[in-house]
This record gives C-alpha cells, sequence and structure tokens, in this order.
C-alpha cells in the first residue's frame, strides 16, 4: 500500500469513527428506551436481550413487542417484520458491487449487521474511498450492535425507574437522528430524489395510517425512487 493510499485509510477511518459517535449516542439513547419498553410489555430480560441481538432491528423490535403485548397473531407479527425491515434488501443491492469480492461468510456478517445506521456509515465510508473498506464496514456494524445491546439490557433492568421516554422527550431522538443522517449523505440526484420521495411517503403515511407503516413505505420507496434516478442518470451519459 503506497504512502497516498495508506494516509487517504487513516483520514477516511478518523471520518469513520468520528461520524459514528453520534451512532453510539442514538443506540444507547433508543436501546434503553427499548429495553425499558419490552419490560413494560411483559418480556423477561432473556426474551428481551435476544430480540436486540437475534432480530436486531430497532423499529421493527419496537412493532414486534406492541403486537405482542396485545397478543397478535404470530403470523401478522413475522409479516409485519419483514415489510418493516424490506428496505434492507435495497441497502444490499446499494453495497452489493463493493462487496462482491468478499467471502459469502463475511458478506453474511456485514448483512446482520446492516441496520439503517451502519448502512449510512458505511455508504458514507465507501464514498469516500470508492471501495469497500472490511474493517471500517465491521466497525460500522458494531458501532451500533454492541451499544444497542447493552443499551437494552441496562433500560429493561432500569424498569420502574425510568420515566415514559414521551414525557421528557426521548421519543423524538430517533427520527431527528435518522433524520440528521439521511441529510448528511446527500451528494447527488439520486440521494436527493431518495431522500425527498422517502420524506413524504413516511410523513403522508403516518398521518394517513400509522408510524410502523411510515417506516415500512417510506423505507421502501425513497431508495426505489432513488435507484430509479441513479440508472436514468447512467443511462443518460
Amino acid at each position: 500500500m503506497s504512502g497516498a493510499v495508506a494516509n487517504e485509510l487513516r483520514t477516511a477511518r478518523r471520518r469513520l469513527a468520528s461520524d459514528s459517535i453520534g451512532i453510539w449516542v442514538l443506540a444507547i439513547v433508543i436501546g434503553t428506551i427499548f429495553g425499558f419498553t419490552a419490560r413494560e410489555g411483559g418480556l423477561s430480560l432473556v426474551e428481551t436481550a435476544a430480540f436486540s441481538a437475534i432480530l436486531f432491528a430497532g423499529a421493527s423490535q419496537f412493532a414486534a413487542v406492541g403486537l405482542l403485548a396485545v397478543a397478535a397473531p404470530w403470523a401478522s407479527i413475522v409479516l409485519l417484520v419483514w415489510l418493516l425491515n424490506a428496505r434492507h434488501f435495497l441497502y444490499a443491492a446499494s453495497l452489493a458491487p463493493h462487496a462482491a469480492a468478499l467471502p459469502r461468510r463475511v458478506r453474511a456478517g456485514l448483512a446482520f449487521l446492516l441496520t439503517d445506521e451502519a448502512f449510512a456509515l458505511t455508504s458514507a465510508h465507501v464514498a469516500r474511498l470508492g471501495r469497500i473498506d472490511l474493517p471500517g464496514a465491521w466497525y460500522a456494524g458494531f458501532a451500533i450492535f454492541v451499544p444497542w445491546n447493552l443499551a437494552t439490557l441496562a433500560g429493561w433492568l432500569a424498569g420502574a425507574a425510568l420515566p415514559d421516554p414521551a414525557t421528557i422527550g426521548l421519543d423524538v431522538v430517533f427520527p431527528a437522528s435518522m433524520a440528521g443522517l439521511a441529510v448528511g449523505l446527500v451528494r447527488d440526484r439520486a440521494a436527493l430524489a431518495a431522500l425527498a420521495a422517502g420524506s413524504v411517503a413516511a410523513v403522508g403515511a403516518a398521518l394517513l395510517i400509522n408510524a410502523s407503516a411510515a417506516v415500512m413505505i417510506g423505507g421502501l420507496l425513497g431508495p426505489l425512487v432513488g435507484l430509479v434516478v441513479a440508472n436514468r442518470s447512467r443511462g443518460a451519459r
């Protein structure tokens, strides 16, 4: 590795580490709220820990716990979780060309860690380098996985000592943080189109249906519009 390439990599990794600070804070706050919510929904500590370690999908975890609390059928819970997480197929499609040369087991591990936040960090890191940096990709995934799981346990154990998150404004932390990440990723027309379409669709779905539908519809429509615009831009060149 030449000196210039090594310096570029060090600079990109420092930027990745600094960008992840907000992700750690976000994971701690929202993970704690999830642990509290899961306990209030009747889940045991082991069940709550399994949710975060195995499902590991913030919005879907909250939705699933809500359905479990009202004894919804398992089929409907599985379907809702799948629909909420369907946007991850688009994340994977975006990163797949950069990860094609990696071993399958490595890609499977990275796919498991590919949350919204991990995608935001990884795609920005790839954009800076023009290629995937495997240590950076692992770091992006674990930067949310580790604090999320630890905070989930802390939230459950704290239990009744925690106030209702909505009463102190913590319920707005997740959407506000994700909005900031989304704006930071806008570097071209495709990204701007994805942000605009996803935002409008999510707000409309939240007003007309509910918050779970907003995550699902906005998360799917935004990336799809972005992919269409990107393909048209490439075809016009």
